[in-house]
């Protein structure tokens, strides 16, 4: 099999993020029950929590540490070093916030934390994936597009928000199979 060029995206996918925003909902916000993530329906969490709790929603994601602190997806990091093992060329791509303050640096130092400084070089920050050339991009959001045709075929990571879609669609338990490696 040749070599294949694969983009993952970083939050939902490599990173635990609706994980990492229950414990800090928790802890911020003890009074106010969170959404479970099994019953998240939406991308954005915006459009899952009501209008008068979106100000809260925003601390907890725009807070410093917050990207930092992910947890792992389990699987995630192995799968990620077993692709390059095998030969294939693996990205990392994930799209900031616009308020990018925390959020950019952040995603730098989760990387270099859980896959080390030399996947740094690996990672691409951009706000429009439909830029970044790929044979696969794996990512949790339903839709990927932006201003150009994507050379990528976009592989849905499972998350509950995105079960309405169809398409291939993996998890790191069923990836070689999904990925074809």
């Amino acid at each position: 099999m040749d070599p294949m060029f694969i983009v993952f995206d970083i939050d939902g996918v490599l990173a635990d993020f609706d994980g990492g925003f229950i414990r800090a909902w928790r802890q911020r916000f003890p009074g106010h029950p969170p959404i479970p993530p099994a019953e998240r329906r939406n991308f954005s969490l915006l459009d899952d929590y009501p209008a008068d709790q979106m100000t809260m929603v925003q601390e907890i994601y725009h807070a410093k540490g917050f990207f930092r602190d992910l947890e792992e997806i389990p699987g995630a990091i192995a799968a990620v070093h077993e692709l390059l093992a095998m030969g294939h060329d693996v990205r990392l791509c994930s799209a900031p916030l616009t308020r990018y303050v925390h959020c950019v640096p952040e995603k730098y130092e989760w990387v270099e934390q859980h896959l080390g400084a030399d996947f740094i070089p690996r990672l691409i920050l951009a706000r429009d994936k439909t830029w970044v050339h790929g044979d696969v991009l794996v990512d949790d959001k339903p839709e990927v597009v932006g201003s150009r045709t994507p050379t990528w075929k976009h592989v849905l990571f499972d998350q509950p928000y995105n079960r309405h879609v169809e398409g291939p669609r993996m998890n790191w338990s069923n990836w070689k199979e999904v990925l074809g490696v």
